[in-house]
């Protein structure tokens, strides 16, 4: 099979030749041909021109003749048929409309411009292409070209080139976004000391630098900020004068030049506040710093770099609810003349997608400088906002600087390309980045640039499908650098359907003779109305013709319209299938897409594998079969360690080794290369090895003289390594010591047998079982002497002790009639003698 490339598509020669019989391209049948060529079945030139390799012939008498064809195949026949002036076959179209060549920016009086190298392209070029000097221009140009325009067939990618430098000396704005919580105090006074650090640092990059300065809080509601009349003069709960009410954003000092010095005054006399929760409103204060572009002097050329510093989390989307406010945040600006943002207790916070939306429309780099408590958290908020970094904060700030720079050149240093093209149009991105000697890979991200480097990347432009809506046939997308405003626009235009489908082509005529007035005349063709079908639209809803020769496949045929259509007016109307997804297709419904073989349920194993056309499969290349299932090489039935397919013992089916028997035995495992049963010499050898080299076995030296006189004399060595080259057969026993011996045998080209012996057994170590008990039985009684000793040594030293306490105690003791309480004093009875008891 002939394969040729055009634009990106494959092209197929048919084969005339099917198994082991052999056509004339006369003997050929519909169904034949149909399977190698995609264009037989398409009907209409808008379905046909939307087939990649397909062209459609307008010439209005042309009879039964396939007029959707590939004119690759037997070209000069079809040119023949039908003359060049009515072939449609629209080529992708490309032209330059600006071209500026890529160039640096000035310092003082400094001029120069990049090297740029001219892309190629296949199709039509055309445009205008400056190549005039960077006196030229005022500004840097860092990607080139600038506007491009395409005419685009579907399915037919289209490779253009692009080239990016970074621009010396290119404009830097950098807008400070910092929490001015009463947590924040001592962050704030280490940035107002290293204000002129970081203007001088970043002016030391750039000459064109300009510093701003915005701080937030936090939404002035409940739950967020304590409403109490106390709280909201001093949130901070102390008595000093460095606390203000709380607010939601301002922008304290709009982007300047001459920002070092001024930059520190603002921080220094800028007021901490506080608010309730740990969360604070930074998203806010991040949106109206992207979407304020007057009100900060964000330049329009020059890479912005929103620093957001916090200790803190962020509140997004649906917080706004705690406090009452459901109006979604409308991602516009809303700064009053004081530089406060005034909508902060109208509308909810901002959601993260709002943010990234922002951030690629207004190309700002957005650097999160937070503390460690933090750092998880926004590590994984940048990874889920376009061209946005995190850095560690120290507890007060004091390595911002560094901070910076380190994420400036981080971001300096590498370039991403992104577009906005819709879901109809495929963009994919190829360069050898850095690495000019080195092979094309798919990537649109290159690190390590530096200034003046030139990256070239090959863009491939494809569209899909053409969308539903005709007004997306024409659109417009940009091709852009991450961070960087500047773009390389695309004007797309759809090739989705021919010009003579157009009312106002003067070929288009409505209810035309040629199609019995009852139908449009289109690009050759008759496009019938409800009420009437046919080629010239000659049949009647109504009134069937009765002529069906048209309907079968050949004079022999029986069947009419393949057994599965309907033969009106002397054409076929397929059936249709509940599977909207399912079609049956051909002049006589001869071709279908799902009767092909299927693989684990897929049809032709998948759209990876094959695509079922007219019955068959068509197998992706690497793959064959029936169903496509099959590996197209041997590669998988060939050991790793490399020998022959299946290691000789099998054959490889589909990828899978199918092993077979011979007369030593049966080879199984995934290469054939295992063979259980297989009837070797190593038991014959066994007790002649032992009686020879061991003076073991069952053998006595008597028996082994007689025995084993005709057994090779066996090699010592000292350790066997089988060695698969020599076709060695390794055995391996264990005698009755059990010990283990191994040998080897092999045959010589005489067919000579060889025995190769390991001189010393590997016996397992002698244990002494007798002397194992007795001294496990003595550890144990030794064991238990020392604690009984060691118990006697503690209670004697216990009863020691005690009978010394008793001992100092009893001597220390004085007792008293008063105090002695085992003392008892006398009791005296008087009698009265003149006591009567009255």
């Amino acid at each position: 099979m002939e394969v040729r490339l055009r634009q990106g598509a494959l092209w197929f020669t048919p084969l005339l030749c099917l198994g082991l019989v052999c056509f004339s391209q006369a003997q050929q049948s519909d169904k034949v041909i149909s399977n190698q060529n995609p264009c037989i079945s398409k009907v209409s030139c808008h379905d046909c021109i939307q087939t990649p390799t397909c062209a459609w012939c307008a010439l209005p008498e042309y009879g039964d003749k396939k007029r959707c064809f590939q004119p690759s195949l037997n070209a000069d026949d079809n040119l023949e048929q039908c003359p060049e002036e009515y072939v449609y076959n629209p080529a992708n179209v490309f032209s330059v409309q600006e071209r500026r060549p890529l160039a640096k920016g000035s310092k003082a009086s400094q001029q120069g411009q990049y090297g740029s190298s001219s892309s190629s392209s296949s199709g039509s070029y055309s445009g205008q292409s400056s190549s005039s000097s960077y006196g030229a221009h005022s500004e840097a140009v860092q990607i080139s070209p600038q506007h491009v325009s395409l005419k685009l067939r579907i399915n037919e990618a289209y490779r253009m080139h692009l080239e990016y430098a970074q621009a010396d000396d290119y404009p830097v704005d950098l807008y400070y976004l910092m929490d001015l919580s009463n947590s924040m105090r001592d962050d704030k006074d280490s940035l107002s000391r290293l204000g002129e650090e970081l203007s001088q640092t970043m002016g030391n990059i750039t000459s064109k630098f300009r510093l701003g300065f915005g701080s937030f809080v936090d939404k002035v509601v409940m739950p967020y900020v304590s409403m109490v009349p106390k709280k909201l003069i001093d949130p901070c709960g102390d008595v000093s004068q460095d606390c203000i009410p709380p607010y939601g954003y301002k922008n304290q000092m709009p982007l300047d030049e001459n920002s070092g010095r001024i930059f520190s005054d603002q921080v220094k006399g800028a007021k901490v506040s506080g608010n309730l929760d740990g969360p604070e409103g930074g998203f806010d204060a991040i949106m109206q710093a992207i979407v304020c572009t007057e009100q900060i002097g964000w330049r329009e050329k020059a890479r912005r770099l929103l620093v957001f510093s916090t200790d803190a989390g962020f509140h997004h989307a649906g917080d706004g609810k705690l406090g009452g406010i459901v109006k979604p945040n409308d991602g516009l600006c809303h700064l009053d003349r004081n530089g406060m943002y005034a909508y902060s207790t109208l509308q909810d916070y901002p959601s993260i997608s709002q943010i990234n939306m922002k951030v690629k429309q207004n190309s700002i780099n957005l650097i999160f400088a937070v503390t460690k408590e933090q750092i998880s958290v926004y590590d994984r908020l940048k990874d889920r906002i376009e061209g946005s970094s995190s850095g560690q904060l120290t507890n007060d700030s004091s390595n911002v600087v560094d901070l910076v720079k380190d994420q400036y050149n981080r971001i300096s240093s590498s370039i991403e390309m992104k577009d906005t093209a819709s879901s109809a149009v495929k963009v994919t991105y190829y360069s050898k980045c850095l690495d000019a000697t080195g092979p094309t890979k798919k990537t649109h991200k290159c690190d390590g640039l530096k200034v003046g480097t030139v990256v070239q990347f090959e863009v491939d432009i494809e569209v899909t499908a053409c969308p539903a809506n005709r007004n997306e046939w024409n659109q417009t997308f940009h091709i852009y650098p991450v961070g960087i405003n500047e773009t390389l626009k695309v004007d797309l235009e759809m090739q989705c359907e021919c010009p003579c489908e157009q009312p106002d082509h003067n070929t288009y005529k409505h209810k035309s003779s040629f199609c019995s007035g009852y139908g449009t005349f289109m690009c050759g063709v008759c496009e019938c109305d409800t009420n009437h079908f046919g080629r010239k639209c000659e049949c009647d809803q109504e009134k069937q013709g009765f002529d069906i020769t048209g309907c079968k496949l050949d004079a022999n045929s029986t069947v009419e319209c393949s057994g599965r259509g309907t033969c009106l007016c002397n054409q076929c109307v397929c059936d249709t299938r509940s599977d909207p997804n399912e079609k049956i297709t051909g002049q006589h419904c001869e071709c279908d897409n799902f009767s092909c073989d299927r693989h684990n349920g897929l049809l032709c194993s998948g759209p990876e594998q094959g695509s079922c056309v007219c019955g068959k499969c068509v197998c992706a290349p690497g793959w064959k079969g029936s169903a496509c299932d099959c590996k197209a090489t041997n590669e998988a039935c060939i050991s790793p360690e490399g020998g022959e397919v299946c290691s000789g013992h099998g054959v490889c089916e589909c990828g899978v080794c199918k092993c077979q028997d011979d007369a030593s035995g049966r080879y199984n495992g995934r290469y054939c290369e295992k063979c259980p049963k297989c009837i070797g010499r190593c038991l014959e050898f066994k007790h002649c090895v032992q009686c020879q080299v061991y003076k073991t076995g069952p053998f006595s030296q008597e028996e082994c003289a007689k025995n084993c006189s005709l057994a090779p004399t066996p090699t010592l060595v000292k350790k066997i390594e089988e060695n698969e080259a020599k076709d060695e057969n390794l055995c391996l026993y264990y005698d009755e010591d059990e010990c283990k011996f191994e040998y080897v045998y092999s045959y010589d080209a005489q067919g000579k047998i060889h025995l190769r012996v390991q001189e010393e057994r590997e016996c397992p170590p002698h244990v002494y079982i007798l002397g194992l008990v007795l001294g496990v039985i003595g550890a144990i009684v030794l064991i238990g002497l020392a604690f009984l000793c060691l118990w006697k040594v503690l209670t004697s030293i216990h009863d020691r002790r005690e009978f010394a306490k008793f001992e100092k105690e009893r001597m220390l003791a004085k007792w008293d009639t008063g105090e002695n309480p085992i003392y008892r004093q006398a009791t005296s009875t008087f009698k009265n003698p003149t006591y009567a008891g009255k």
